[in-house]
């Protein structure tokens, strides 16, 4: 087979004549009169009734996306760190206990789930009152 012998599968179907005699001469298949049988736009769109049921505000509305601290419990660092260390956002990144998002070192929220025994100086997160609670109960620090 050769480029000059491809041919269609299918024959193309040509486009109803309207208006020009025939079976669809005169009123074109539409009916008489009305709103249906008429040129340009038949129907409002749906869509816009719903966008004007919406109320009208001024100004611009983008709110900037916050990110979410992440999480770490407290029997985490028990396991993972040895008594008198110092814990930070840089070093959980460093022992990877937490991964950076978009290329930011994230905001760390310690929450009071497991037991903690060793006295740890820990600077730079967030706390739950549990959490708290237990770090100063075990002898460590808060900066």
């Amino acid at each position: 087979m050769q480029l000059h012998e491809l041919r269609p599968i299918h024959k193309q179907r040509m486009s109803k004549k309207m208006g020009r005699g025939g079976a669809h001469g005169f009123y074109c298949g539409r009916g008489a009169k009305g709103q249906k049988a008429r040129g340009g736009m038949k129907f409002k769109p749906e869509i816009r009734e719903l966008i004007k049921r919406y109320p009208k505000l001024r100004g611009y509305k983008f709110k900037a996306v916050e990110l979410k601290p992440a999480v770490l419990n407290v029997e985490i660092l028990d396991t993972k760190f040895n008594e008198g260390e110092v814990i930070s956002p840089k070093i959980l990144i460093e022992k990877r206990l937490i991964r950076r998002i978009e290329g930011k070192i994230p905001a760390v929220k310690i929450l009071g789930k497991g037991k903690i025994a060793k006295k740890l100086i820990i600077e730079g997160c967030l706390f739950s009152k549990s959490a708290k609670e237990k770090i100063e109960k075990a002898g460590g620090e808060i900066k």
